[in-house]
C-alpha cells in the first residue's frame, strides 16, 4: 500500500516538474497533481485495456505507435476530470507529457521493485 501511495506521489511530482518545463501543461498544485495521478492510474487500469483491444488492428498496423495516442488519450481524460489540471498545449504536448510520465513511472517501478 505504501508503494502505491509513493508511486502516486512520484507521478504527481513529475507532473509538477512538467508544469515548469513543458509549455501548455498546467497543474496548479500538489492536490490536483495527486488527484490527476489517481485518475490516470484508474483510467489506465479500467479503460485503457478495453481501448487497446478495440484498436489492436490499428496498433499492429502502426507497429505499436498508436499506443502513444492511447497514453495521450488517458492523460487528456484525466485532465478533463481534475480541476486544476489542464493541457491547453494541444495534442503534441499531451503526447510528450504522456511519454515523460510513462518513463518516470517505469523508472520508479524499476527502482522500487523488491529484490
Amino acid at each position: 500500500m505504501v508503494g502505491l501511495v509513493l508511486h502516486f506521489v512520484v507521478i504527481a511530482g513529475a507532473m509538477i516538474l512538467l508544469t515548469r518545463v513543458l509549455p501548455g501543461f498546467v497543474v496548479t498544485g500538489w492536490g490536483p497533481a495527486l488527484w490527476a495521478a489517481f485518475w490516470l492510474a484508474l483510467l489506465n487500469t479500467l479503460l485503457k485495456p478495453i481501448l487497446f483491444f478495440l484498436t489492436l488492428p490499428l496498433t499492429i498496423f502502426t507497429l505499436g505507435l498508436f499506443l502513444l495516442v492511447l497514453n495521450g488519450l488517458m492523460l487528456w481524460l484525466a485532465a478533463r476530470l481534475v480541476d486544476g489540471f489542464s493541457i491547453p498545449g494541444g495534442f503534441g504536448t499531451t503526447i510528450l507529457a504522456s511519454i515523460v510520465l510513462s518513463i518516470v513511472g517505469m523508472a520508479w517501478k524499476g527502482l522500487s521493485r523488491s529484490r
